[in-house]
């Protein structure tokens, strides 16, 4: 096994204590970041040679305060730890070598701002029950525990404005979230915070460490088998930044190799993207990442893709053709499902709105006369009157009881069940494409039809959602329900937003709609329901 070697290296008048080493030829480096506190690289040396033994070159420090480093812990800030960890990289790391990123506790942050300041050198990252911080803690000195760093993060949800985040939603490669069965420092909204965040275009996983506490430096250090477990997981494919085993399984189902890829936009509860094969051709590849979605990927995707089977052959719905599905991730990293990309664009502008508007509801109207010989699943409500969670005020609970009953009969019908914008594609005009068909479902019209009105009330204004069951009647749609069970399917859709519309809303701000705030959409929802009640009530 190759030897770590000591070193001290002068920084800013300090002398910060390190180890390096590895193999010549390694494929990368691994750097280990110890957390705040008590924390040294002491903890992380059985890590550090676990990476070695596996081929990779590795390399812990003491910042300023900690371990056998020179300098006082107070005098150390979050903005100087990054720059400590910048200088020891750039002076012991061969520059042509990519990082693999282990940051524990207090060092999730340090991970980010190294991410940032490397960008795709970070081919892997792990989190060990890591945290963020908000922007104005950056610079301050810890100080000795009453100081203004100890304000700002004990002010409380200020983390939720961490630069950190936004990194990691940006970040592309393998990234390991280390999360103990037990953390009495970390709030578990920052640690689904931060998952939420990495799940957006990394190759993430969660690892779930029974028995562990915070400290995990200290589990990792007295657990051989995890140590090794952890390394193989950011070794594992790491020349494609964690994807090897699923460009493998495209390639044998395609006959073609992958050239590159790109995230599309507008995806939530799966990660979409468009693939270049070696002949120019492009597929799409939707793969279920978050935990919550990977858990149910198997009746989803399999859904999805016997659907795709049906609408082949009907006409007037353009859906994609069915590639290749891996529901249950036998063959790939995650479970994943590849069709054939449509031509077109989502679009989430306001101009020719009428036009798009008409078009939706007759896509809508023909959707729903699908007759398949195999019925789907029966549709499933999204809230409840005992779930769902409202401002405060009259109106909000007036709307609440009104869906506190039995659903109301209807006659069932082929429902789309995630109907909107966001997965209806155009091109000069034109409807070229109806994506997103795994929660295809039996159920009654008027769902649909409430789905897509609450989309159109919180991207276009309350009076594009409140108009939309017109136009679906005017293009031929099925017979909806009288007013007042119409009603208990609006809201029961709507409401499902009330807590926070912007779970619909995040990819439209992606793509541009900046100027749909929380503030803005919070109102479109209010007059929106309001309207509903005028109308129907």
């Amino acid at each position: 096994m190759p030897q770590l070697t000591s070193f001290g290296y002068d920084h800013g008048g300090e002398v910060l204590s390190g180890v390096y080493g590895g193999p010549a030829d390694a494929p990368a480096a691994a750097v280990l970041l110890h957390g705040a506190g008590r924390g040294s690289k002491a903890r992380l040396l059985p890590l550090a040679d676990e990476f070695t033994a596996h081929g990779v070159q590795a390399l812990a420090l003491d910042f300023t305060g900690h371990g056998e480093s020179t300098g006082h812990l107070g005098e150390l800030s979050l903005q100087r730890r990054f720059e400590q960890a910048v200088a020891v990289i750039d002076a012991y790391v061969p520059a042509e070598l990519p990082l693999i990123l282990a940051g524990f506790s207090m060092s999730g942050q340090t991970v980010a701002d190294l991410i940032a300041h490397y960008g795709d050198r970070v081919t892997a990252i792990a989190l060990a029950a890591p945290a963020v911080y908000a922007p104005e803690a950056w610079t301050e000195p810890f100080g000795e525990g009453a100081g203004r760093f100890t304000e700002i993060i004990r002010t409380p949800d200020a983390w939720r404005r961490s630069a950190a985040l936004d990194v990691l939603r940006g970040f592309t490669g393998r990234a390991l979230l280390l999360v103990p069965e037990t953390d009495e420092v970390i709030p578990p909204e920052v640690t689904e915070a931060i998952e939420d965040a990495l799940t957006v275009r990394a190759q993430y996983t969660r690892v779930e460490l029974t028995g562990a506490e915070h400290q995990l430096g200290l589990w990792y250090r007295d657990h051989a088998d995890a140590r090794k477990e952890l390394v193989t997981g950011l070794l594992t494919g790491l020349t494609d930044r964690g994807w090897t085993a699923t460009w493998e399984w495209l390639a044998e189902r395609t006959g073609r190799a992958r050239v590159d890829d790109n995230l599309l936009k507008g995806g939530w509860s799966s990660q979409m993207r468009r693939v270049t094969l070696d002949d120019t051709s492009h597929v799409v590849l939707r793969s279920f990442v978050k935990p919550f979605f990977r858990r149910h990927a198997p009746g989803l995707l399999q859904r999805e893709a016997d659907i795709l089977t049906l609408l082949a052959k009907e006409d007037g719905i353009p859906a994609a053709d069915l590639i290749a599905v891996d529901p249950d991730a036998t063959h790939c990293d995650h479970p994943s499902l590849a069709m054939t990309a449509l031509p077109g664009q989502v679009r989430f502008d306001e101009d020719d709105l009428e036009h798009r508007l008409d078009r939706l509801a007759a896509l809508l109207a023909r959707i729903h006369a699908v007759d398949p010989a195999e019925r789907p699943r029966d549709y499933q409500a999204w809230t409840s009157a005992d779930r769902v969670r409202t401002p405060r005020g009259d109106l909000w609970t007036r709307a609440v009881d009104l869906i506190r009953r039995e659903p109301p009969a209807y006659e069932p019908c082929f429902l789309h069940r995630d109907f909107h914008p966001g997965n209806v594609l155009f091109h000069d005009g034109r409807v070229t494409g109806v994506v997103d068909w795994v929660e295809t479902s039996w159920g009654p019209a008027d769902l649909d039809v409430a789905h897509c009105s609450t989309a159109l009330a919180l991207l276009h204004g309350p009076e594009a959602g409140l108009g939309f069951r017109e136009r679906y009647e005017a293009h031929g749609g099925r017979p909806l329900a009288p007013d007042a069970d119409h009603l208990y399917w609006r809201l029961l859709d709507c409401l499902h937003y009330a807590g926070d519309a912007t779970k619909l809303a995040g990819p439209w701000r992606e793509s541009g709609r900046t100027d749909l705030t929380p503030e803005l959409l919070g109102e479109r929802l209010e007059t929106y329901v309001r309207g509903l009640l005028a109308t129907y009530a």
